[in-house]
């Protein structure tokens, strides 16, 4: 059984309304277990026996268009691949600290070509930069979302590919659940209920490993 997380593109966007509990049931429709949604913006994390990432995208990119009757990209990534990403640092800790800059992750399905490349570099400026790691656009923004001249629909037209952009913070937080589903597989029930949940604390799937293990020791089968 492997373990993944589906990005969706134009869920819960431009009037396209899909409530969770009926994605979660569209997504148990094709044989896919231990389904969770998070957050209501089109990311589902699930288990499967497939091997295959891409013909499992392709599986669910078809289910989803005869349920809701419009296209939904879908993009997977392993709890490793997203391990990767959030703990990836492509700018400067202090752009990525300064007050109203704001980090957004692209998923997309192939990492992109050097022309796409550098034609997306063409719109760097003092609002917008960019850094592009495998599969993962890195989109530095120094204002609002709505307040750049840059969009989601932009990036698609300059790399000529679908994508589907989150927040970091989102990207985080289901990095961090990923890793701590991996290390409970591990951990004897008994010292389940000891460990910490994921909260602003474990923003990083690092820190989530790293506080489960600060609380919860186990040794020979007991918890000390």
């Amino acid at each position: 059984m492997s373990r993944y997380v589906a990005f969706l593109r134009a869920i819960n966007v431009g009037g396209r309304v899909v409530k969770m509990d009926a994605l979660r049931r569209m997504f148990e429709a094709i044989g896919l277990s231990e389904v969770e949604t998070v957050i209501a913006s089109g990311n589902v994390i699930f288990d499967s026996t497939s091997k295959s990432p891409a013909a499992l995208e392709k599986k669910i990119e078809e289910h989803l268009r005869r349920k809701l009757g419009y296209e939904v990209s879908t993009f997977l990534r392993t709890p490793a691949e997203m391990a990767a990403v959030a703990g990836y640092r492509p700018f400067k800790e202090s752009e990525l600290a300064a007050p109203g800059n704001v980090l957004y992750v692209g998923f997309v399905a192939e990492a992109p070509a050097a022309a796409a490349k550098k034609k997306l570099m063409t719109w760097v400026n003092d609002v917008d930069e960019f850094h592009i790691q495998g599969r993962e656009v890195y989109w530095l923004c120094r204002k609002k979302f709505s307040e750049s001249k840059f969009s989601g629909a932009q990036l698609e037209r300059t790399l000529e590919m679908s994508t589907t952009i989150r927040n970091v913070s989102t990207v985080r937080k289901i990095a961090a659940k990923l890793a701590l589903a991996l290390v409970l597989a591990t951990v004897p029930l008994a010292a389940r209920a000891q460990t910490p949940a994921v909260g602003p604390a474990y923003d990083t799937a690092e820190g989530v490993v790293r506080e489960l293990y600060r609380h919860v020791t186990v040794e020979k089968g007991q918890v000390t």
